[in-house]
């Protein structure tokens, strides 16, 4: 594997870290939280921006914040809602406007400490993780004590997210949450209150990033003294919870400047069905193409050798954060312009700690050395479209080797099995097998409609994995499609 990732760098030159405060009614509080979180140690190297939302308060608040601005106009920035809708709002509106590398979830309140920021950014910095949780109920030296009903009802939420999502936390409903900000920003968030909580968690989950969970101390205040959250948000995180364990909404539909675009194919029961299908033509050592952010790599077995690539070199550096330590993954950066021009090489797996603009002197991996190339995320990155491109693609692998890919069997984008085999065939490879699935989205698929609603995906998620016997009776909406190289004599003959 990889050596670890540095942090990436702001404008500055330094690390920023944005601290994101949703704000309402705490006229008493704010003042001295944002003295606290000014004064907080930070690790060296690190420099800090706030962004203050103020969700439409009714008392004094305004003008405190107005104050703060103006007295640490080059530390704070802050906005204000147009109408109240609840911390989950206030939290999205934050993650718009911020520029840092890494972010945290800090409430206007004096119940959480800003100087363990540095124990909740380490395992971020060091590149252990994407997502750190500060967790009340952890094991430390002293606590205090808090409410027992609060507590058991934390717990319980806690357990039940845990139960469907698979995550081992001990505290889901924490404030502090860090992430690393571009894959903060690489999820659609929908809660308007408390839910944000739990649907934070879910998402993370599904998109199979890592997590850390440290422990923190914990100041809990009396709803005297000014705490919002009730039953009732008790109540509406069962109902989050509930939901996207049966929907994947993990990605935003149609915005590539905010993560994959929505789709079928970016269902998680659908990539871990695709992935399943293809295990029968795997070897020892797997080369997946166009990995994005993993959301296939999950699936696929890990045996002799995985290697990731990604033409983004954000990818790249997610990826091998998410794999740090895994001695049979590594991840490389897949140079396009190799596959155009037919330069070398065409897997760059330098350590990219520089950024993309400043490029490393490439260091390339021994050819011909991989049993199976997979492509089911972004199978542009095969170049399918240009027969010499994906010809090059031979140089990769064995000669007993295959590769194992998807395309559209129907809309405006789609192939058809006569036109596969002739592309196969002009690039120096033989179909071994051509086999249309998923015939649920061929029934919920508009006539050429790229981008389903997000109700249709709501639908395809929730029945998938109840209707994989359709595919016995209907035609499919993709191609699974498995190759070989021809040999080098049929090859020189055509």
């Amino acid at each position: 594997m990889s050596a670890n990732v540095s942090p990436s760098t702001s404008e500055r030159g330094a690390v920023l870290f944005s601290i994101l405060i949703p704000v309402y009614n705490e006229q008493a509080y704010l003042a001295r939280v944002v003295e606290r979180v000014l004064a907080a140690p930070l690790p060296d190297g690190v420099e800090r921006e706030l962004i203050l939302v103020d969700d439409c308060s009714t008392d004094r608040t305004p003008e405190v914040v107005a104050s703060l601005v103006a007295r640490y106009p080059d530390k704070i920035r802050a906005f204000r809602q147009p109408k109240n809708q609840g911390k989950g709002a206030a939290i999205r509106r934050a993650i718009q406007e911020t520029r840092g590398d890494y972010a945290i979830i800090q409430d206007a309140d004096l119940e959480y400490n800003p100087n363990e920021y540095t124990l909740v950014l380490a395992p971020l910095l060091d590149g252990r993780a994407d997502v750190v949780y500060g967790s009340r109920f952890a094991t430390r030296e002293t606590r205090k004590i808090v409410n027992y009903h609060h507590k058991l009802g934390n717990l319980f939420l806690t357990h039940l997210s845990n139960w469907t999502t698979g995550l081992d936390l001990t505290d889901m409903e924490t404030c502090y949450k860090a992430f690393r900000v571009d894959a903060l920003k690489s999820i659609p968030l929908r809660s308007n209150r408390f839910g944000i909580e739990p649907e934070i968690t879910a998402k993370i989950a599904k998109r199979g990033w890592t997590v850390y969970e440290v422990p923190i101390s914990y100041n809990g205040r009396r709803y005297s003294e000014g705490k919002k959250i009730g039953w009732k948000d008790g109540v509406s995180a069962i109902r989050t919870i509930v939901k996207y364990w049966l929907v994947d909404d993990c990605f935003y539909d149609g915005d590539p400047e905010n993560g994959a675009a929505q789709s079928f194919e970016r269902s998680r029961l659908l990539t871990q069905a695709t992935v399943t299908k293809s295990v029968p033509f795997l070897g020892l050592k797997t080369l997946e193409i166009g990995a994005g952010q993993g959301e296939a790599s999950r699936y696929l077995p890990q045996k002799e050798r995985l290697t990731l690539a990604d033409a983004d070199v954000k990818n790249v550096k997610f990826l091998r954060a998410g794999y740090d330590g895994n001695a049979v993954v590594d991840v490389a950066r897949l140079n396009f312009d190799a596959l155009s021009n037919g330069t070398a090489p065409l897997l760059d797996f330098s350590d990219f700690t520089q950024s993309p603009e400043s490029a490393p002197v490439p260091q390339s991996s021994p050819t011909a050395e991989y049993d199976a190339l997979v492509a089911f995320n972004r199978v542009d990155a095969l170049c399918f479209e240009d027969a010499k491109a994906f010809g090059r693609l031979r140089s990769l692998l064995k000669p007993n080797g295959r590769v194992v890919f998807t395309l559209p069997a129907c809309g405006s984008e789609s192939y058809s099995e006569r036109e596969i085999k002739r592309r196969l065939a002009d690039a120096g490879f033989r179909a071994e097998k051509i086999e249309r699935f998923d015939a649920l989205a061929t029934l919920l698929r508009g006539r050429d409609e790229k981008t389903p609603s997000r109700r249709k995906l709501k639908i395809y998620d929730s029945l998938f994995r109840w209707t994989r016997w359709l595919d016995n009776f209907l035609p499919g909406a993709r191609y699974l499609i498995v190759a070989s190289p021809v040999g080098k004599l049929e090859l020189a003959k055509r």
